[in-house]
């Protein structure tokens, strides 16, 4: 059975917390948010390094090694997004389909050490973008008129992968 494509706008989880995973945007002012994602990117590493890394807990859901490949490309996405909001006035996203990514890489047979590195480097690369935000205010939107700054993107983003650590009891 195929996963079920998640359609739901989490853009919610900017105005009040998520039940769930525990995350609340309003505890991670942009000075906050770098050091946040490097705290987490252990966890990764020690999540993918589980025996049962590419078991599945049903046939609905994604296997830690999936959920860690999807955080690893939320991370170069993210760095992508906020580039580009940094360099231009008001861009519009390109949409990103997370379902059809998935597919297309096979993220259930990629290699959990590999994944490990790639999340721990995109990762650190995208915390590292952080560290140099001077205008936190610069805006963006995507396709659908969701609009961001570069620190609820930032916060947009941390929940992302808290939920996904969540997920995967890490």
């Amino acid at each position: 059975m195929a996963i079920e494509p998640d359609t739901k706008d989490w853009t919610w989880v900017l105005e009040r917390p998520c039940l769930p995973c525990g995350f609340d945007a309003a505890a991670y002012p942009s000075g906050s948010i770098a050091r946040q994602h490097r705290l987490d990117l252990p966890r990764w590493r020690k999540a993918l390094g589980r025996p049962e890394v590419r078991d599945r807990p049903d046939e609905c859901t994604w296997s830690t090694l999936e959920h860690a490949a999807h955080v690893r490309d939320v991370y170069v996405l993210f760095t992508d997004r906020t580039e580009l909001m940094l360099a231009q006035k008001d861009p519009i996203f390109n949409d990103w389909d997370q379902d059809r990514t998935a597919q297309e890489k096979n993220y259930a047979a990629e290699d959990p050490g590999r994944v490990a590195d790639e999340l721990a480097a995109a990762g650190e690369t995208y915390a590292a973008l952080l560290d140099s935000v001077g205008d936190w205010s610069r805006v963006g939107r995507r396709s659908n008129g969701s609009r961001f700054t570069v620190e609820t993107l930032a916060q947009y983003g941390l929940h992302d992968v808290v939920h996904h650590l969540y997920d995967v009891h890490a």
